[in-house]
């Protein structure tokens, strides 16, 4: 079957394309902008890309177009399509028809962390011996590919989204996926472009509880008061939690202050007649820093051994768990200078960025460089949120990205670190040179290319240290 892909550079699409392709469908797509990791992946599947959208892209004429919830009508494919009268399905409902059935799904769900939890789960069942297969909203370093099918007989693991299915379908996308083990790891305010409040994010995540099935399981954060309204909502299914709370069955006690060694507790009540409970405990001491991760590593734990990893090999292998691509990933070292790439663009996310990175810096400063260009941010909706989020930083360099119809200028006079705004990228890049000096950790956050910066930094202070 030939599938045409419609958006294939996204996270979720170009993960699609990857699956479609291991399961032996010809796969071609279209996208707007085409950038790396996702293009490069593509590229070395064999993937057939065609930059911009048209009508010429669907010649030959695909058996079946799948069509991702960045399109929506007016866009001269999808206008395409639909006169054509071509067969077309959302990618959430693609994966669940082709991929999910028969499978022990584990979905990951939160406002934040998802990409890294999952990823962090896919790794603990594959140092197990269980081969799963998962999709991701990144490319996992441990396997050096956002998505693949594993064995038939394994878990899957798919990052489960709250954003919208698709122009023709306005449901979350993780209400397709029918898991057996849910994980929620947290939940706030965010997608402001399809969500009206809070509250209106917190039925969808209850549409997600309400797919669970009594024999599985639900894996709660604790401390998180908008969880525990979705759960007052109704739910069939055994609860676990997890966090700090001394009363959760799985809980974290950080033994650094940078949490790069973390002592983890299960108490499980054990269902079965004259049993007591089950107490493990194990310590995890590995490269990653900041107590947000090891709340990730933590609800990955647990989610590992609901399929049956022991916890202690668990804990091991976590020691040997590499982040995601975009997920605090050191992108080079110039004179002592390092450059850090991160996905962080929501300012909770900016902020625990940036405060697990502080913690595990002893010499030189962090300096923050952020592109606000999320659909939230462009709404400006959490703009009053955003100069209190650096405040772990030393210095804040803010780039106002074309299309930001608000001024970031404002965040200049409220910032409680030294601040400077540019509009330009390459001013931006001198700036940063200019500025920075041996020890100094340059973290660049930003939900999308950013003009290649990264490299664009590096080459120059390459020039300037040389």
């Amino acid at each position: 079957m030939h599938l045409h892909i419609l958006g294939i550079c996204g996270t979720f699409m170009g993960s699609l394309a990857l699956l479609a392709r291991e399961l032996g469908h010809t796969v071609s797509g279209s996208d707007a902008n085409v950038y790396p990791p996702m293009s490069t992946q593509l590229e070395e599947a064999g993937i057939s890309l065609c930059e911009g959208y048209s009508a010429d892209n669907l010649v030959p004429r695909p058996d079946r177009v799948v069509i991702g919830n960045a399109l929506s009508r007016g866009n001269p494919e999808v206008e395409a399509v639909l006169d054509l009268g071509l067969p077309y399905v959302s990618g959430p409902q693609w994966l669940a028809e082709a991929v999910l059935p028969g499978r022990r799904v584990i979905a990951v769900a939160g406002t934040h962390g998802k990409t890294t939890t999952a990823s962090m789960t896919a790794w603990l069942l594959e140092s197990a011996g269980l081969s799963p297969g998962f999709l991701i909203g990144g490319v996992p370093r441990n396997f050096g590919v956002s998505a693949r099918l594993g064995a038939h007989d394994a878990p899957f693991v798919v990052e489960a989204d709250e954003y919208d299915t698709a122009f023709f379908d306005k449901r979350s996308k993780f209400v397709h996926y029918r898991p057996e083990i849910a994980v929620l790891g947290n939940l706030e305010f965010d997608h402001a472009d399809i969500f009206d409040d809070l509250a209106a994010i917190e039925r969808q995540f209850h549409h997600l509880v309400r797919t669970v099935p009594g024999r599985g399981r639900l894996l709660v954060a604790d401390g998180e008061p908008a969880l525990d309204r979705v759960l007052a909502m109704g739910a069939w299914t055994p609860v676990a939690r997890f966090g700090s709370a001394a009363e959760s069955p799985w809980r974290l006690e950080l033994e650094r202050d940078d949490a790069s060694r973390f002592r983890v507790i299960h108490q499980e009540l054990v269902q079965q007649e004259g049993a007591g409970s089950v107490d493990e405990d194990a310590v995890v001491d590995w490269p990653l820093t900041g107590a947000y991760n090891a709340r990730n590593g933590l609800a990955a734990l647990a989610a590992a051994h609901a399929c049956g990893v022991d916890l202690a090999r668990g804990a091991a292998a976590l020691a040997r768990f590499e982040t995601p691509r975009r997920r605090q990933e050191l992108r080079g070292e110039v004179a002592g200078i390092q450059v850090i790439d991160d996905f962080a663009h929501h300012p909770t996310a900016i902020a625990a960025t940036l405060e697990g990175l502080r913690a595990a810096t002893a010499r030189g400063r962090l300096l923050a460089v952020i592109e606000p260009r999320s659909n939230t941010m462009r709404l400006g909706t959490l703009r009053d949120r955003l100069a209190e989020s650096v405040a772990a930083a030393d210095a804040a360099f803010w780039y106002q990205p074309p299309g930001l119809d608000w001024s970031l200028a404002p965040l200049l006079e409220a910032s409680p670190v030294p601040a400077r705004l540019e509009q330009d990228l390459e001013t931006l890049v001198a700036a940063l040179v200019e500025e920075a000096r041996p020890l100094d950790r340059i973290v660049v956050m930003s939900n999308g290319g950013f003009g290649g910066i990264h490299d664009k930094l590096i080459a120059a202070l390459e020039v300037a240290h040389g």
